[in-house]
């Protein structure tokens, strides 16, 4: 059985302001009308597949469960790192989780982040390593490299292994630009894509050879496991004793069993804006314009607009990407320093580095538009089936407003409904609820006042997601 294993616990900082900690980019919809991790999910339809495995941290479970609900993927299991790990253990929790209902199980390991042009190609590959992993063999795709990259870490191929495979080498980090040249001109490399094809039985097996201390780690963790319908949470303490290490280290650099197949598909991991301006749609001045854009005058820019009009007049190589509550311009060689200022937005506690402006929680969304001493406003949105926690506030009471949908309100021992173009006062201290009990999504308008806004201002009694405080 090939088990597709997505591995969606990165935070994409260098693609900042747009990918955040409490929302990064494998949830968002940069290069398609799907977000990055439904297209990864796409990609193995075409596969002979079972239902996907997805690890994932546990404060993005809920955008994960919401994703897959939107393509009606059952998944196989959400499996919750407790805390990140990197990658070796990551695999690892998916190849025991496998191992539950078979034996024989083959992971196609992804992660959920990157982008493939070309699906045939892709689907060709994974069908051409399959009797490698079948025999054994740890595989792992090379990228036939476009050009002399210096931002990604490179394999070198050796003796051909099957009809399709190489023996792998050996594996390089991020070369500077001479290296990398004499890397392509050699026709011995491939970009290291970060994609494998394993059995679980046998990398388990490896990992413990070369990680054993990792190894039982995780199958302490999962030994003592929980689960809450699709979501596994392997035991937080067995886990976070576990050493933090790539695949590529624990594993694949010290296995004699790993193959490498060669993989020419259109692939972009999308690790700083100039990638993405790379392999999106370009107009005849080289410029990117997404969103409310207007260009002047401009070539080789990446211009993006999330939430009002940007206007750009006789600039050059360029990248600047506006957002609600952070604009950010830089030049489109040196975008690598995104990561940087997102460090100092860390260091300084501000919140830009995590939250965006519209903030998503379990139920749906909300963002603040008006923000004042002792008032705020909010718009909120709750998705149909929805439901808020039964709660309780110290400080503020609140006013709500239908604009769209309808919404079931409860208010200490009354429950009703409004409709649009209602409204209802919530008394400070009153213990209330809000639910969408409707089939489209209840938008409405919160008016907040009170001498303290802040969202700590809570009181769970009851939640259907599991959360408290």
């Amino acid at each position: 059985m090939l088990v597709p294993v997505l591995l969606s616990g990165g935070v994409g900082s260098r693609l900042w302001p747009v990918s955040r900690e409490a929302h990064p980019k494998q949830f968002l919809p940069l290069a398609s009308e799907l977000s990055m991790l439904q297209a990864t999910l796409e990609r193995t339809s075409a596969l002979r597949a079972s239902a996907p495995l997805v690890v994932c941290n546990e404060e993005h479970r809920f955008m994960v469960a919401e994703q897959l609900r939107q393509l009606s993927v059952q998944p196989a299991g959400i499996l919750l790192e407790p805390e990140g790990r990197n990658t070796a253990p990551a695999v690892a929790l998916a190849a025991l989780q496998a191992l539950e209902t078979d034996q024989e199980a083959i992971l196609l390991v992804l992660p959920a982040d990157h982008i493939i042009k070309d699906t045939a190609a892709f689907t060709d590959a994974v069908a051409a390593a399959m009797p490698l992993a079948e025999d054994g063999y740890l595989v792992t795709f090379g990228v036939v490299p476009a050009s002399p990259e210096t931002g990604y870490g490179y394999i070198q191929r050796g003796d051909a292994v099957g009809e399709a495979g190489f023996e792998l080498r050996a594996f390089f980090e991020k070369p500077d630009a001479d290296t990398a040249s004499a890397y392509v001109e050699s026709g011995d490399f491939l970009w290291n894509s970060g994609m494998f094809l394993l059995r679980a039985a046998t990398y388990l097996e490896e990992l413990g050879n070369y990680a054993p201390d990792m190894a039982q780690h995780c199958r302490a963790a999962m030994a003592a496991a929980s689960s809450d319908l699709d979501f596994v949470r392997p035991d937080r303490a067995a886990f976070a004793a576990s050493a933090s290490d790539s695949i590529d280290y624990a594993v694949m650099e010290r296995t004699t069993r790993g193959a490498v197949v060669p993989l020419d598909c259109g692939w972009s991991d999308v690790g700083a804006w100039s990638t993405l301006w790379e392999v999106s749609a370009q107009d005849q001045d080289g410029n990117v314009l997404q969103g409310d854009v207007i260009a002047e005058d401009c070539r080789g820019s990446y211009l993006r607009s999330e939430s009002r009009l940007l206007a750009a007049a006789g600039i050059d190589d360029l990248v600047v990407v506006e957002t609600a509550d952070a604009i950010l311009v830089a030049s489109r060689h040196r975008v690598q320093d995104v990561k940087r200022i997102v460090t100092r937005l860390r260091e300084e506690g501000r919140s830009e580095a995590s939250l965006h402006h519209r903030v998503y929680r379990p139920w749906g969304s909300y963002e603040s538009l008006v923000v004042s001493e002792r008032f705020q406003v909010k718009r909120i949105i709750v998705n149909p089936g929805g439901t808020l926690s039964l709660q309780m506030h110290h400080h503020r009471a609140e006013h709500w407003i239908v604009v769209r949908g309808t919404a079931e309100v409860t208010c200490e021992e009354k429950t009703f409904m409004l409709g649009e173009d209602e409204s209802t006062y919530i008394p400070l201290g009153h213990r209330h609820r809000l639910a969408n009990p409707g089939k489209i999504p209840l938008e409405l308008i919160e008016v907040q006042t009170g001498s303290y806004l802040g969202e700590d201002d809570i009181v769970r009694f009851e939640d259907k997601y599991g959360r408290s405080g």
